[in-house]
């Protein structure tokens, strides 16, 4: 109940409705305008009304800038007649922190500053509360570098794969084509070739609107098998070999588990299968697509790995890795000892938190399954060291990864890269308004109804896309150079502090703790690691306490 009292009602309306303001402006106009001539021109006063409204629809509809205003032309404008005012929309519709208070800084305009390359700086100072526990700041150095002009990137690839790829430090997490509407992926991707970054699939499989731009995909592979599915729902190999090998895949993602519902399903109605979506998933039209919340090309450990080995020889050795949510942690330990049994690592994991997700999902899920981003991150890297693996896999974050202080902070603790889906779906014009999932998105980003899609114009939010990415990594570099360093690779849990009460500062450092390279091989005496560890079996995801 609470979470919808910040619905933006603004655009609750039906969509059948959204013309109504600039249609019966024009009527009205042409109405009065011939009473006009047909008998007085008393008839005309109402006309210095109703003339420029019809006007100002008649521009609002036909302009390609917002996608808003050509959706809802003149009841659109109420939003920016309230940011006029200085009472930014977000301060209605934007959900509450874990206090139950409203965020101070508002990221979302932010975003939106980013995206249509304004210059996103303010004046009189942070409106943080710096002194309230958890608040959490980066130290910086007394003799800072000189802001580097290459943007950073790394090369995701371990020691058994053949094509590795040099990716950007930040990147478009998963979203797949369905749930985004033709105009919204097509910006993506060609946002993602401007800007020489990648573009993640999302389960849904590859459409001609990510192949059109031509922008790197990390093709994600989800439980349904989209794209590479058979006949019986299976896993089909031939599928995969015979797309894997092109150029524009440079990564293949296994979707093990997402935040926004960990441990859940999904099924897309037949209804909903329209020819294009067929095309993208290699489903037949109007067949209903099922994601189980289990694969069935793997059930253990080792097939897990044994199936990622499977994907790199059928691509041609290209990146192939994993994105979950942490849950039961013995589970990834259990995975740790599969790598070590079979000596077969994925290239990349991707650690998604709780409180991330795009897509709609059931609020039970939503706000009471799944580990937080920075306790999962904390908690894969010390495995992975632990196991002395570190240096093979390569680690991505997602989950509300909206800035370069956030992205910061979590590669000081163990990533490598981060992916965004939330800050790249405002790039594109999204206002939140918590519709993704009624086919009725008041800007055209998530709907499939052609009507609000073509309010989207591909080559103006592409642009966006583009200056958000370039914003986001202008801004993380200006960070990485004030701390004293040359690439966000160096960042340490030393440098970002946090209050931990009212008198109280650690370091991330002190506050999580952190294993040395191959602790858990050679037997840690860590409670908490050593239960999980010895809990864990190669050849099971079951904790063998409970066997």
């Amino acid at each position: 109940m609470e979470k919808a009292k910040h619905k933006a009602v603004l655009f609750s309306m039906e969509t059948r409705i959204r013309l109504l303001f600039m249609q019966a402006s024009i009527v009205l106009s042409i109405v009065f305008l011939g009473l006009g001539f047909l008998f007085s021109f008393h008839w005309w006063w109402p006309l210095v009304v109703f003339l420029p409204l019809a006007l100002l629809g008649i521009y609002d509809y036909s302009q390609k800038r917002h996608s808003l205003l050509r959706n809802f032309p003149i009841l659109g404008r109420m939003r920016y007649f309230l940011e006029g005012l200085g009472a930014p929309l977000h301060q209605y519709i934007i959900e509450s922190n874990q206090d139950g208070k409203p965020f101070n800084r508002d990221w979302r305009a932010l975003m939106y500053q980013r995206a249509k390359g304004i210059e996103a700086k303010k004046p009189f100072g942070t409106e943080q509360d710096v002194y309230r526990t958890n608040y959490t700041w980066l130290d910086h150095s007394m003799i800072p570098k000189p802001v580097a002009e290459a943007d950073p990137r790394i090369t995701i690839g371990g020691p058994d794969c053949k094509k590795p790829y040099s990716a950007s430090v930040f990147n478009i997490s998963a979203m797949s084509f369905g749930s985004l509407g033709p105009n919204a992926v097509e910006a993506l991707n060609t946002g993602a070739k401007m800007g020489n970054f990648c573009h993640c699939t999302g389960e849904g499989g590859i459409s001609k609107y990510h192949r059109k731009p031509g922008g790197d995909l990390n093709w994600q592979i989800g439980s349904g098998y989209f794209g590479c599915r058979g006949e019986d729902g299976n896993f089909d190999p031939d599928l995969f070999a015979e797309q894997a090998p092109d150029d524009q895949i440079k990564m293949i993602e296994i979707k093990l588990s997402q935040g926004a519902k960990p441990g859940h399903g999904g099924i897309l109605p037949g209804a909903k299968v329209t020819p294009e979506i067929a095309e993208a998933r290699r489903v037949p039209v109007g067949q209903t697509c099922d994601s189980p919340a289990f694969h069935k090309a793997f059930s253990t450990p080792i097939g897990l790995l044994e199936f990622v080995a499977k994907l790199r020889e059928l691509s041609g050795g290209k990146p192939v890795g994993f994105k979950l949510c942490l849950g039961h942690p013995w589970e990834f330990m259990a995975i740790c000892k599969a790598m070590l049994k079979t000596e077969i690592t994925p290239d990349f994991i991707v650690v998604d938190g709780a409180e991330g997700g795009t897509g709609a999902a059931p609020l039970e899920l939503t706000d009471n399954v799944g580990t937080p981003l920075r306790e999962g991150l904390v908690f894969v890297q010390n495995a992975l060291v632990g196991s002395g693996l570190r240096d093979r896999v390569k680690i991505g974050v997602s989950g509300k990864i909206v800035s370069p202080g956030i992205m910061a902070a979590a590669m000081a603790i163990g990533a490598d890269y981060a992916n965004s889906a939330r800050g790249f779906m405002f790039a594109l014009g999204c206002l939140q308004t918590q519709r993704c999932h009624s086919n009725e998105c008041p800007v055209g980003v998530a709907t499939q109804d052609a009507k609000l899609q073509k309010a989207l114009v591909v080559e103006d939010k592409a642009r966006r896309v583009y200056q958000y990415h370039e914003g986001t990594i202008d801004v993380l570099k200006e960070i990485v150079a004030a701390a004293g360093l040359d690439h966000p690779s160096e960042l340490i849990p030393e440098y970002i502090k946090q209050r931990v009460g009212p008198t109280e500062v650690k370091s991330l450092e002190e506050v999580y703790e952190f294993l040395q390279p191959g602790e858990l091989v050679a037997g840690t005496d860590h409670p908490i690691f050593a239960r999980y560890w010895n809990w864990a079996t190669a050849e099971s995801f079951k904790a063998k306490a409970s066997t």
